[in-house]
C-alpha cells in the first residue's frame, strides 16, 4: 500500500496519524559521515528530493509540521509548508542523536576507531557512541514532542515530523512500545522518505516504513 494513495489520505474517523519524514540528502550523508547534532544543509540534490516528496505529502492533506531546527530538516519542512500554507514549528527535542567524537567521522573512521563500540551499538547494546546520548535518551525528548503537538490536531488529523533517521527509528520504537534492543530492526529511512504510525484501538500500529517515491539507498541512516 503505497502512503500516497487514496486510503492514507481520506478522513475516515480512524484516528490520528503521524508522519515521520528524514530530511533530505547532504553531502556528508554521501560521505557516509556521521553528522548527529552538526547543522550540515541540504545538496541542491536533497532540495530536490524535499521538493518532490512535499508534492506527495500536500496531498495527504496534514494538519499540522513540526521540525528539528537543524537546518537539513527545518529547510526540508519548508518545501511542504510551501505547498500546503502551514507554518512550521521547529524542536530542539527532534535533532538527531548527539555522537560526541563520532560526529564529522565516516563509518569506516568510526569502526576503525571505535570498533567495539560500533559493534555493540549495532548488536542493540546501549552506547553512548562518542560519549553522546544514549537512543533511549534521544527517545525520551522526542516522543513527548510529537505526543504535544497531537493533541493539538483534530482526532482524525495528520501530523507530519521532520527530523532525523535516528530520532524518527527511536521515536517510532518508543511509540509502539518496543524494547530498545529491537529498535535496529526496524531500519534506516532513505533521505526524504518516510514512516507513518497509525493510531487504533490498542495504540499505535506502523502503517508504513521507509516509503517515498521511488526505492532509493539508505545514506547514513542515524544521521
Amino acid at each position: 500500500m503505497s502512503v500516497a494513495g487514496g486510503r492514507a489520505a481520506e478522513r475516515d474517523g480512524r484516528g490520528r496519524r503521524i508522519i515521520l519524514w528524514r530530511h533530505g540528502q547532504t553531502s556528508w550523508n554521501t560521505a557516509r559521515r556521521f553528522q548527529g547534532t552538526t547543522d550540515v544543509p541540504l545538496t541542491e540534490t536533497g532540495l530536490a528530493q524535499a521538493r518532490r516528496a512535499a508534492r506527495l505529502l500536500a496531498g495527504l492533506r496534514p494538519d499540522a509540521i513540526i521540525a528539528s531546527d537543524l537546518e537539513r530538516a527545518a529547510r526540508t519542512a519548508a518545501e511542504l509548508a510551501e505547498f500546503t500554507s502551514l507554518e512550521v514549528v521547529t524542536e530542539t527535542g527532534l535533532r538527531e542523536t548527539y555522537a560526541g567524537s563520532w560526529q564529522g567521522l565516516t563509518h569506516d573512521e568510526i569502526m576503525a576507531r571505535h570498533g567495539e563500540e560500533y559493534a555493540a551499538w549495532k548488536r542493540g547494546e546501549p552506547v553512548r557512541r562518542g560519549g553522546g546520548e544514549l537512543e533511549t535518551e534521544v527517545a525520551d525528548r522526542a516522543a513527548p514532542v510529537v505526543l504535544r503537538h497531537l493533541e493539538k490536531i483534530p482526532e482524525d488529523g495528520t501530523l507530519v515530523v521532520v527530523s532525523h533517521g535516528g530520532t524518527i527509528r527511536t521515536t517510532i520504537g518508543r511509540l509502539l512500545g518496543l524494547d530498545p534492543r529491537s529498535w535496529e530492526s526496524l531500519g534506516g529511512l532513505s533521505n526524504c522518505c518516510w514512516s507513518v504510525l497509525g493510531q487504533g484501538a490498542r495504540g499505535w500500529r506502523l502503517l508504513e516504513h521507509n516509503a517515498g517515491t521511488l526505492p532509493e539507498p539508505v545514506l547514513g541512516d542515524d544521521d
